[in-house]
Order: structure tokens, then C-alpha cells, then sequence
């Protein structure tokens, strides 16, 4: 049993601690060892991931896996059981490409409109993992993974990416993903705190104003961190920051930069590698896990792990895109996950399969770039500039029962979040959502809650998280930059599937 998932829901409280406890806490924690922390599940998904270079094994074990998921769906999972015909004619798991066209696209709605439909008879509450997801789409949802596997999963696969990145164990790095320091929205208040469990270098992600940036390089200066792992919005500011005032000694120790949740813009990329002179590498995943696809340092493009679960692209009519250069959406079919499985679930992200040649990860599935993620901000009251991803990292549990949401912004610090639901949230629910979004804003934004019985689509279709009234480009010059990358790309793209 990994030590891992028995004290995750302690975190909350080891991350408000003080700095020295942090320290020396997290230290003590750090020095145990990896199977104890990870469980041995750990050591099987990074014993599968060590074969991924067989490229006929991992086929051969890919099907095996597909198969096992669509079988214990079909025979435990009460939405799947009319498949027991399709069942029956499977001779091997060959036939497991085949089995799965039989199954319908699942998408966001169908699952939270009844999710017990999609729980497994045979696994226990004792067994359920409760995740939330929303954090830059506008559907937030309450889902189940399996406990004592699915996080194992995660971190195996997440140290593959570092490894593939050159993380070293004595690298620092530095963090930018959405967490808020404690007390850093106080007079004097630091902008970063240390995690030495992770090696985390955590700075601020609600205070992105120059204002702010001799902190950030300072506490850069002090530690050395030598890797970063950012949002890419997080990111951006600090590297426009430090091109315009170079700190030679503090950039050349950066060996790599890895970004993690958003969607990711060529400007963007192009400005991290010029400041930072690293490989940028890419990751996709989500807080369902049913694919998980990172990027290399000598391919930009997506390359999808086909024992982490099984991806296709399908068009507006939910048929299969076989040919490379074709626009369709990722649909995901995740593995190992016994609680609630996931097949052929609708991501709401878009793709494209890529036509160059693969020669770094034969057997993995390759698109040239993934498209969707929106990354916009929220103006605070004080006039920093906060992620909308930043916020949605919170996965506030009073939205679980949504069927969309959406914030609007016309003012600095006060915002309206519109939730799409048959039933008004409670007044103590819509003060709980309130003052989360104000603490995670670092009292920098207020939050009307309002009940609405529809939340309009773009005109290519797309629901927004955000609509933001307010020219940000008199905050930070990138985010103009942001939007019209994002409408120049919907034009392009076309109606979605």
C-alpha cells in the first residue's frame, strides 16, 4: 500500500505549514523509499514503460491491456453490459481494436448526468479514488479513480518524463503551476516556498507583474534550480521579465523546461527557449488518466504512450480519422483503472495525426500538435494577472454537480462565474466557491455566483471558460497575443467535432 495515497489528503496541511517544517518534514518523508512511497504497482508500470522500446512487444502488450479493460467494462460496469454479445465473438486479443469500435463515444455530459451507470459492481467504495476535473475545460465533473493505482500510474510516468528531460535526484525545480503560497499576498510576504519531497522550487502563480519579478529571480538566485515545470501562462510573464532584464548566471543553469495542462503556442514556446537556451518539452495528460502523451527534445510533436491507454481522433460524426492532417477530437480510452473505466470517453481537445516519419518512439501514436486548451487570465483587484488554469487547479468540489461554467470578466477584481445546473447552489455553497476563488486569487478577485439555464457557444461552436471584456494587453503584452492566437486558431480549425 503506497504511503503516497495515505497521507495525500494531508497535503493541504504539510503545504500551509511554515517553511521549517516543510523542510524538515519533507525531508525526512523524502528519504523513504521509492517502492514504499509508490507502492509496487509503481514498479510494474515503470517495468511496462522500460519495454515500450520492443515495438512489437508493446503492440502485442497494448492489445492485451485493451482487451482486459473492455472485457472487465463489458462484464462489470452496468452502462457496458448490453456489449456481452460483442464479448462473446472476441477469439484473442487481437480482436480488441475491433471490440472497441463497438462501443458508444462517451462523452462529458452522458457521465455526469449518471455516473454510477459507469462505476464497477465489483470494486468497493473502500477502493474508489475521488477526483474532480474542470481545470481549463468548461465542464466540471466528479470522477473515480482507483486507489493505490491510479496516482502509482501517475508517478511512473511522470518520472519517465523527467527522465526524458535529464532530471537528475539533485536537480531543483522550479514551479509554476498554479500553486499559492502561503502569505505571500501579505506586506513582505515570500513569493516561493521549498518542497523538498519534490524538489519543488514553488513561486507564486498569482502575483505575474514585474512588480513582482526581482522576487521571483530572487529566490531563483538562491536555491539554483535547474529544471522548470510551469503552466505555460505562468511561464510566459517570468521569461518576458527576464528578456527584458537578463540574468545570464541564473538562465544558463535551466537544463530543461517542461510544461504541463494548457494549451501551448508557438510564440510561446520560441520565447521560453530563447531565455531560458533549453529544450521545451510538452505534456498532455489529464486529471481523468486515460491518455498521457509528452513530447522529446528532438521532436516537438506529441508522442502518446500506448500502454497508458488507447487514443483515437474521430470527426463531428464520431468516425474514425485514420489519415494524417485531419482535424478530430481526441478520444481516449483509459487503462488500469478497474473503479471507473473510461472508454472512448470525448476529451473536448483536438488533434491532428502527424505524416512525418516516427523513428524516436516506433509504436507510438504521433500528432503534430494538440489544440483546445484555452489559457486566458483573470484581472485582479490590485491588477496582477491571474491563470484561469490557476484557478481551476482547485477543482472546487461545489461546481461537481455542474453542467458548465463560465466566468465573466468587465472590471479588475470582480469577476461573475455562470453555472449551467437544474438546481440553484446553496447560499453557503456559493459563499464557500466565493471565498475559494478569493483565497486562491490571493484576495485579488470577487466572484458573483449566478445559476443560468444556458451558456452560449462560440461561433465555431466552443464553449469558453472565460469571457474576458477587459484589453488585457494593458496588463501584459503576451495575453493580447494569447487571444488572438486562440481566434485565429478557431477560424482555421472550423467547426469542432
Amino acid at each position: 500500500m503506497p504511503i503516497e495515497d495515505i497521507v495525500h489528503p494531508f497535503l493541504k496541511f504539510y503545504t500551509a505549514a511554515p517553511q521549517w517544517v516543510k523542510s524538515s518534514v519533507g525531508q525526512l518523508y523524502s528519504l523513504a523509499p521509492t517502492r514504499l512511497r509508490y507502492g509496487a504497482k509503481y514498479e510494474e508500470f515503470a517495468a511496462e514503460i522500460g519495454r515500450c522500446g520492443d515495438p512489437a512487444w508493446t503492440a502485442r502488450r497494448a492489445d492485451e491491456k485493451l482487451l482486459a479493460t473492455l472485457r472487465w467494462a463489458i462484464e462489470t460496469v452496468p452502462a457496458y453490459a448490453g456489449l456481452k454479445g460483442a464479448l462473446a465473438e472476441v477469439r484473442d486479443a487481437a480482436d480488441a481494436t475491433r471490440l472497441l469500435a463497438a462501443f458508444p463515444l462517451l462523452d462529458k455530459e452522458s457521465l455526469k448526468a449518471d455516473s454510477t451507470r459507469y462505476l464497477s459492481t465489483r470494486m468497493g467504495p473502500e477502493t474508489h479514488l475521488m477526483a474532480f476535473t474542470g481545470g481549463s475545460t468548461s465542464v466540471p465533473m466528479k470522477l473515480y479513480l482507483e486507489k493505490y493505482v491510479s496516482r502509482s500510474k501517475d508517478f511512473a510516468y511522470n518520472s519517465m518524463f523527467d527522465t526524458v528531460a535529464g532530471v537528475g535526484r539533485g536537480d531543483i525545480i522550479l514551479a509554476l503551476r498554479g500553486r499559492s503560497v502561503p502569505g505571500a499576498g501579505k506586506p513582505g510576504g515570500a513569493l516561493w516556498m521549498y518542497d523538498p519531497i519534490k524538489r519543488y522550487l514553488h513561486l507564486s502563480s498569482d502575483h505575474l507583474e514585474a512588480q513582482y519579478m526581482p522576487g521571483y529571480v530572487a529566490a531563483m538566485a538562491s536555491w539554483k534550480p535547474t529544471v522548470i515545470h510551469a503552466f505555460p501562462s505562468a511561464l510566459v510573464p517570468l521569461a518576458h521579465w527576464l528578456k527584458a532584464n537578463p540574468a545570464p548566471g541564473i538562465c544558463a543553469r535551466i537544463k530543461a523546461v517542461q510544461l504541463f495542462s494548457e494549451n501551448v503556442y508557438d510564440y510561446q514556446v520560441d520565447l521560453i527557449r530563447e531565455v531560458f537556451g533549453c529544450p521545451v518539452l510538452l505534456d498532455y495528460g489529464h486529471s481523468e488518466r486515460a491518455v498521457k502523451a509528452i513530447s522529446l527534445p528532438e521532436d516537438g510533436r506529441y508522442f502518446f504512450w500506448p500502454l497508458y491507454g488507447k487514443v483515437e481522433l474521430v470527426d463531428s460524426a464520431g468516425r474514425a480519422i485514420e489519415e494524417p492532417g485531419v482535424l478530430g477530437e481526441i478520444v481516449a480510452t483509459g487503462f488500469d483503472n478497474r473503479v471507473m473505466p473510461l472508454i472512448r470517453y470525448r476529451t473536448g481537445d483536438l488533434a491532428m495525426w502527424s505524416a512525418a516519419p516516427n523513428p524516436l518512439r516506433p509504436g507510438f501514436p504521433v500528432v503534430d500538435r494538440i489544440e483546445g486548451r484555452l489559457q486566458e487570465f483573470l484581472v485582479c483587484r490590485d491588477h496582477r494577472l491571474v491563470s484561469i488554469c490557476t484557478i481551476g487547479a482547485a477543482h472546487f468540489e461545489q461546481l461537481a454537480s455542474a453542467d458548465r461554467m463560465q466566468f465573466e470578466q468587465s472590471a479588475p477584481g470582480r469577476a461573475t462565474l455562470k453555472v449551467m445546473s437544474d438546481t440553484e447552489l446553496t447560499a453557503r455553497a456559493r459563499a464557500a466557491l466565493a471565498a475559494g476563488i478569493l483565497a486562491k486569487t490571493q484576495g485579488g478577485l470577487d466572484v458573483e455566483i449566478v445559476r443560468v439555464d444556458a451558456i452560449a457557444r462560440t461561433g465555431s461552436g466552443k464553449h469558453k471558460l472565460l469571457i474576458q471584456r477587459l484589453d488585457l494587453s494593458g496588463y501584459l503584452g503576451a495575453a493580447g497575443i494569447d487571444q488572438a492566437g486562440q481566434d485565429d486558431r478557431d477560424d482555421r480549425a472550423g467547426p469542432p467535432p
